[in-house]
């Protein structure tokens, strides 16, 4: 027997394209924006920039305000304290679910976590940076009033902390 199927002409698959044009245009259309990488993936998939992943290292953030800080024009030398509310913190994204039951409405959340090589890993929604409570500044030119206010400016603006949490106090003069 002899196979009844035939391979279609040339002349109808023309017509078959051309009759399901749009349609084929729309499928084309949808698999690509399927297949762009969306903007900000590495977020959504846990993968922190370098930056950004680093342990926050406040001795080493005191030191670099102090240096600083020093080349305010008459400061002269600073040191820098400063007390943190809060360190770094990551917010996992969740899932929230909701269903009806006979009691009311049932509220369940769930962190999303993803399977890497050797374990499972929460994926970060956000991570915030530390929150400063206060901040000392001992300046050799403490007591000179447009040093204060510059240190005070310059603290305020690396740190978000108010003027009214920020404290300048006049150094001792470093032996000779």
């Amino acid at each position: 027997m002899k196979s009844q199927w035939k391979l279609p002409k040339t002349e109808q698959i023309w017509k078959l394209l051309d009759k399901y044009k749009y349609v084929l245009l729309i499928l084309i259309v949808g698999l690509v924006l399927l297949l762009w990488p969306a903007e900000g993936e590495e977020q959504l998939r846990g993968t922190l920039p370098d930056s950004a992943a680093q342990d926050f290292d406040l001795a080493a953030l005191e030191e670099k305000l102090s240096q600083t800080l020093s080349q305010v024009e008459g400061a002269g030398k600073v040191t820098v304290t400063l007390t943190v509310k809060s360190g770094m913190e990551q917010v996992p994204l969740t899932d929230r679910s909701t269903s009806v039951t006979e009691r009311g409405n049932s509220v369940e959340e769930k962190t999303v976590v993803i399977n890497t090589g050797s374990g499972q890993e929460a994926v970060v929604r956000v991570q915030r940076g530390p929150t400063f409570q206060g901040a000392v500044v001992v300046s050799q030119g403490g007591d000179q009033a447009e040093v204060r206010l510059l240190l005070t400016q310059a603290v305020a603006a690396l740190t978000g902390l108010g003027a009214d949490r920020i404290t300048i106090c006049k150094g001792s003069a470093e032996p000779s």
